[in-house]
């Protein structure tokens, strides 16, 4: 139903006023009603599973996270046993990966983004705004000392497509260069043409 995905949707995660996002306990509690809401439907109902989605998401804000990953694991169990499209299953994984990065379960977290990254690649080519998108939460596992090579060669790869698709300008290219200029610095092997290049970078 387009009603209850657009307009009436948005009262669960945006205020009708300020247009601001919901955040804290006020979206958790929005995201617990507007589970039991919809729970009374049919899993392979689609609003059903948006409402779950929704709790989840209201978890997170709160930082309730052991309760949040029951609630993303049993969304990605229930699209996987329902035949959920490639994309959506992809999202399910993306929201999980960022839950596991919140428990601190980043080896989990790393080897997820990774997928989720190469399989929206795998369905989208490099130049899709969610490849980029994708490469950029990816980077964002990898920008540390131990994975400096890493996330120095994806962002390599990336950036140029990033300012060629997105222009300079958008949030997402900014963000990638970052990444790349951080990771040129936090490398523990950096030279001084590396520190340079940082600079150059952002």
């Amino acid at each position: 139903n387009n009603l209850e995905q657009q307009p009436r949707w948005e009262r669960w995660h945006k205020c009708g006023q300020c247009e601001q996002n919901y955040h804290g306990i006020v979206a958790c509690a929005l995201g617990w009603a507007c589970w039991k809401t919809y729970l009374g439907r049919p899993e392979t109902d689609e609003v059903r599973g948006l409402a779950m989605a929704q709790l989840g998401n209201g978890l997170y804000e709160a930082g309730r996270h052991e309760e949040e990953l029951s609630v993303r694991e049993a969304d990605l169990a229930r699209m996987r046993r329902f035949g959920a499209s490639e994309d959506i299953i992809l999202i399910a994984q993306g929201n999980l990966a960022t839950t596991y990065s919140a428990l601190g379960r980043h080896r989990e977290a790393l080897l997820m983004q990774r997928d989720v990254y190469s399989g929206t690649l795998r369905l989208h080519g490099e130049e899709h705004e969610d490849t980029l998108r994708e490469a950029c939460n990816y980077a964002d596992d990898l920008v540390n000392p131990q994975r400096c090579e890493e996330a120095k060669s994806l962002l390599r790869k990336t950036i140029p497509v990033a300012r060629r698709v997105l222009t300079d300008s958008h949030e997402i290219t900014l963000k990638i260069r970052c990444q790349y200029a951080m990771a040129l610095h936090d490398d523990h092997s950096a030279t001084l043409d590396d520190f340079r290049e940082a600079v150059t970078t952002l």
